[in-house]
């Protein structure tokens, strides 16, 4: 194979690989959690605007805009809102977005399951590794999951 074949074909490579790690970055910079023990989401980026629902603290949610002192943001349903930035923070969390998740002892299908966990139950993310996510539930158990059932960081 002529040199310019094998440059262009690592270029590419490397290139796409470059493009996936920026497209997590960028997805892991529109994340926040919430910080506050209970934040109000709004219909609007304002203290006057309508309440849609309270949030708790570690609740994960995207970011879509921002504007001052707000935050447009997006659930793991798709639903969307605002709420104020310095009841935000950047520590990371997942919801459960199968009907039963099976938290398991070790990163792999092979592990005991330890615990179940339930469809929009909020985990508390400790590591990443590969399609694996090591979480804690609130009662303090902790575990592995399969990062396509969770949504989060």
């Amino acid at each position: 194979m002529p040199v310019n074949t094998v440059a262009r074909s690592l270029f590419r490579g490397l290139f796409a690989l470059t493009l996936g790690v920026a497209a997590i970055s960028a997805h892991a910079q529109n994340m926040v959690s919430i910080s506050g023990s209970t934040v109000n989401m709004r219909d609007g980026p304002s203290l006057k605007s309508t309440v849609l629902w309270e949030l708790r603290r570690g609740f994960p949610l995207q970011v879509t805009e921002r504007r001052g002192n707000w935050l447009e943001v997006k659930d793991f349903e798709g639903d969307t809102g605002w709420v104020a930035r310095s009841l935000t923070g950047d520590e990371p969390h997942h919801i459960v977005t199968s009907k039963i998740l099976n938290v398991r002892s070790g990163p792999g299908l092979n592990n005991e399951v330890v615990v179940q966990a339930q469809y929009g139950e909020l985990l508390k993310t400790l590591e990443k590794r590969g399609d694996w996510v090591r979480v804690e539930r609130e009662t303090g158990e902790s575990g592995w999951v399969s990062e396509r059932l969770v949504w989060g960081w």
